[in-house]
């Protein structure tokens, strides 16, 4: 599972963020060649993509969805006597704007820095292997798109074009967790990683002045602190007794409370279902999240 990524320049403006059908195909031919002068073994397989752009918070979804929705669309598809090791191209595109299955991308992401054009590689499981592998080595260093690649991305979809390169899902993860750390975001990654990588096992945020969270069962619990629990858990050796001291430390709870809601934000766009769980102050908070 990989990505065509597109790095837009600065705030410029995208055309559309589908192809017609009868558009798609060059621009995955184009792909197609890239992926296979990287590692010729490439060819050998099936590749599957779309004519559309995502943002990377679509693409890293616990279970993969966009990249499993084109896996079950191209399983449909009617091969005929295609040789199933001789390498074909299935690119989906849009009829009358609507893209089949769940393909559309969402009007809430668009706009952002990065656009990415998910594909798959399918094929012999040994292929796959090493195609995968080598990809996992070769395109995080030398994964950049070919030029007229690029332009045919940026005509096609009318945006301007600053960088265009190839990805493994799992470096993208990789970037995005460079990103998140940049904006503040690195003690929630891990909570996100594993709900990407390790969907099954649970993981905690329990680092203060960090709200508290569970990734369990395909969800995450936020503890929803009311205020004597807030101040007993995180701010307990400051007393308010004083007009100016209760305005801080009230302000201190707003911030935490935005804090919660931003990170209930992240988790939701990356798929995440979050519940609140409410907790007191005499309430075992870790307990009431299990």
């Amino acid at each position: 599972m990989g990505a065509f990524a597109i790095e837009v320049v600065g705030a410029a403006p995208v055309g559309r963020d589908r192809l017609a059908q009868p558009e798609v195909g060059a621009l995955a031919t184009l792909v197609a060649r890239d992926l296979a002068d990287f590692v010729p073994e490439a060819a050998r397989l099936e590749l599957v993509t779309v004519g559309a752009h995502y943002d990377p918070v679509e693409l890293l979804r616990p279970g993969w969805p966009l990249h499993r929705e084109l896996d079950e669309l191209a399983a449909r598809a009617p091969r005929g006597s295609h040789d199933v090791d001789a390498g074909r191209i299935i690119a989906f595109g849009a009829n009358d704007s609507r893209l089949p299955g769940t393909l559309a991308p969402s009007a809430d992401f668009l706009g952002g820095p990065l656009r990415l054009m998910p594909f798959v590689l399918t094929g012999p499981a040994d292929v796959v292997a090493r195609v995968g592998d080598a990809f996992e080595h070769e395109l995080i260093e030398r994964g950049m798109a070919a030029a007229d690649t690029a332009l045919a991305a940026q005509d096609a979809f009318g945006l301007q074009v600053e960088h265009a390169r190839y990805l493994t899902v799992h470096d993208l993860a990789a970037m995005t967790s460079i990103q998140y750390e940049h904006a503040g975001l690195a003690p929630l990654w891990p909570l996100l990683e594993t709900a990407l990588l390790r969907p099954g096992q649970p993981a905690w945020l329990d680092q203060p002045p960090e709200p508290l969270l569970h990734y369990t069962d395909g969800e995450a619990r936020i503890a929803l602190f009311s205020p004597a629990a807030w101040h007993q858990r995180y701010d307990a050796d400051t007393t308010a007794g004083s007009d100016e001291e209760r305005a801080r430390q009230q302000r201190r709870f707003q911030h935490f409370q935005a804090r919660q809601r931003q990170m209930a934000a992240v988790l939701g766009a990356h798929g995440i279902p979050v519940q609140f769980v409410h907790c007191d102050h005499d309430t075992d908070c870790r307990a009431a999240l299990s």
